[in-house]
């Protein structure tokens, strides 16, 4: 075996092949995995986009191994490489959108007017009396063109309704480069120039390797997202009560030197009455965004209950009088409400329940004698 034969022979194409059937493989067993989780239509259309492909380029080493050269398997091919290009970028597009019926009739419509297109590759025959070669070109060129259609279409019309935009116009970048030298080199070089050829076999094998990060990509900003719904308050995006008290139990299980802050909107259930739900929401986005900036580098924040926000501060050099008087005067200078605060910090023997419950009391005892004020557990 020369090596040249692992760079521009059959040998070289027919392990292209295989190496995209494989990354088409991890694809499909991705993407139908998450459709029968999910049932979401995008996952199936990745999945059946894949299917295609797989059988695109299946159909493309049965021609390698048996020498099939006919116009109907290039026909057939050629085919494969259109529904399965479209089916593709619209799999791409469901993942990050609903679809509605104008989506489904522009994907689709691109499909049928492939296949009209296509009428051609039957006409030209009976329209030219040249070679087989000459006319096996002429019947083959208007479904070559379209697929350059095809491509910038998808390239200005996608991108800008889904994520990963730099990854998905890169991928369409390899295609039209995959098109464009596979042109230059069937109708130019009579399919002999082996740069040509080595470049045919390469990006291809790029190109469905970026889809593949992308799909993978996909699915790890969904375990993110799902991760983080499940760790997080919808409204705040402050932690939620089960998070916070896990981890503050991990910190006093370890005996660290960490403080906890029990703040609590003074007059809230006022403020819905007199000025409606939506106001008093946005007012606990904008504690919460006070307390997610305070915490950020000494500790975490977190939504107890209603109006109540926490801090679990583990740094230990933080002095907990002027970090929560900060706190308190924030609210009360940038937003329209005050909060009463009150802290407690950890010593031996101490349970995390019973920690939070001391900086509870501090604060119900600035609850009780004022409001607006900050007072320490004792």
């Amino acid at each position: 075996m020369k090596a040249v034969d692992l760079l521009f022979g059959d040998l070289a194409s027919l392990l292209s092949h295989v190496i995209v059937l494989v990354i088409v493989t991890l694809m499909f067993v991705i993407s139908l995995r998450l459709f029968l989780d999910r049932r979401k239509k995008g996952y199936m259309s990745m999945t059946f986009s894949v299917i295609f492909v797989g059988i695109h380029y299946l159909l493309k080493i049965y021609v390698l191994l048996t020498a099939l050269d006919t116009s109907l398997t290039a026909y057939v091919l050629l085919m494969l490489k259109i529904v399965s290009f479209v089916l593709l970028n619209f799999g791409v597009y469901q993942l990050y959108n609903r679809t509605h019926r104008k989506q489904y009739i522009f994907f689709y419509g691109l499909i049928i007017m492939g296949f009209v297109v296509s009428i051609l590759h039957f006409s030209v025959p009976q329209m030219y009396s040249g070679t087989i070669q000459q006319v096996r070109l002429l019947q083959d060129i208007a479904l070559e063109l379209y697929v350059f259609v095809l491509i910038f279409l998808c390239f200005y019309m996608i991108p800008p309704y889904i994520g990963q935009q730099a990854k998905y116009q890169w991928a369409l970048t390899i295609f039209f480069l995959i098109q464009t030298c596979h042109l230059i080199n069937v109708y130019m070089y009579g399919n002999e120039q082996i740069w040509l050829t080595l470049a045919g076999n390469i990006l291809p094998i790029v190109f469905y390797f970026l889809l593949f990060i992308m799909l993978f990509d996909r699915v790890v900003e969904l375990m993110q997202a799902i991760y983080n719904s499940s760790i997080t308050d919808g409204l705040t995006r402050l932690y939620n009560r089960k998070f916070f008290y896990n981890r503050v139990s991990q910190y006093v299980g370890r005996h660290l030197p960490i403080s906890i802050l029990f703040s609590d909107i003074d007059n809230f259930k006022k403020l819905n009455d007199t000025k409606g739900h939506q106001m008093g929401d946005d007012v606990l986005k904008q504690v919460a965004q006070i307390m997610k900036e305070e915490a950020e580098e000494c500790g975490i924040a977190g939504r107890y209950g209603g109006e109540e926000m926490v801090v679990m501060v583990t740094d230990p050099s933080v002095k907990m009088e002027a970090f929560a008087e900060r706190v308190r005067s924030r609210i009360e200078k940038e937003t329209i409400v005050t909060a009463s605060i009150g802290y407690s910090k950890y010593k031996n023997g101490v349970s995390a329940e019973e920690l939070i419950k001391q900086a509870d009391e501090a604060m119900y005892k600035a609850k009780t004698t004022g409001k607006n004020k900050v007072v320490k557990y004792a």
